[in-house]
């Protein structure tokens, strides 16, 4: 009999829920699902597909890693919704972001703490702002 693997700590389980009801919301707009695979971390599943399901799954075992990720889809989705039916629609998401207003640039970054100070996790705080 040998032993069952373990690829996340207990606590980054509890850190990891909490990470991921925070982006609940972009779940509704994107298609993208986060989900608890037990001793094996969170998985994202992305791109879905009826007849192949989904394209794409990350692991995440780490509070961190899983913040970060969904950060940046949450900021992406923003930026291409901010630039559809202009010209900034054939534009990277830096570009993008780079064109917008000094307000508008601030409020986007200035959602990365909220959404940090949403999860209650500390270390989620000590971090910069990230531009895309």
């Amino acid at each position: 009999m040998h032993k069952k693997q373990t690829y996340i700590t207990d606590e980054e389980i509890i850190n990891c829920q909490k990470v991921a009801d925070v982006f609940a919301e972009l779940y509704e707009s994107e298609d993208l699902l986060v989900l608890n695979a037990g001793r094996y971390g969170f998985v994202k599943l992305q791109y879905f597909n009826v007849q192949f399901g989904f394209d794409t799954a990350y692991v995440f075992v780490d509070s961190r890693s899983l913040f970060d990720d969904l950060w940046r889809e949450w900021l992406y989705t923003q930026l291409l919704n901010l630039a559809e039916g202009t010209p900034m629609q054939d534009m990277d998401y830096e570009d993008i972001f780079n064109c917008l207003p000094k307000d508008k640039q601030k409020e986007l970054s200035d959602k990365r703490s909220y959404y940090a100070e949403k999860t209650g996790i500390e270390n989620l705080l000590l971090e910069k702002t990230e531009k895309p």
